[in-house]
């Protein structure tokens, strides 16, 4: 009885941290940094809704990246216009077929950049600052 107990508690404790990853905050704080901890020397993305990053300063580390997330029904259609390209790279949402992939930008290296997104789909532009850290 006691396995059981063990192990039903071990799932619910895993699932639980799958589903804590998954998770992006929905905040409006003027600056969005990563949160948690990375595993194996990785970074975690830089999670951004796009509805809420207009006017906002962005930071990441360099190496680092920021998933734009938040417009599910025309991610493909997003392009950027990016002050500094040496600073981020722009990273086109795109669909393999078996799978949709958010657009994103790339930390290359330290600096300040603005950013500027626009989507002809939906009409939609957004821009913000990417503050990239050591």
């Amino acid at each position: 009885m006691m396995t059981a107990f063990v192990a039903t508690a071990g799932a619910a404790v895993a699932i639980t941290a799958a589903l804590a990853g998954c998770a992006s905050s929905g905040g409006t704080s003027e600056s969005t940094s990563p949160t948690g901890s990375a595993t194996a020397g990785a970074l975690p993305p830089v999670i951004v809704d796009l509805g809420d990053a207009d006017g906002t300063t962005v930071e990441v580390a360099l190496g680092n990246s920021i998933d734009l997330v938040g417009d599910d029904e025309h991610s493909t259609a997003w392009t950027a216009d990016i002050a500094d390209p040496s600073i981020v790279e722009f990273v086109a949402g795109h669909d393999d077929g078996s799978a949709q992939f958010n657009p994103g930008l790339t930390a290359t290296a330290v600096g300040e950049t603005e950013v500027s997104l626009s989507n002809d789909d939906s009409g939609d532009e957004v821009a913000f600052t990417v503050v990239v850290t050591e």
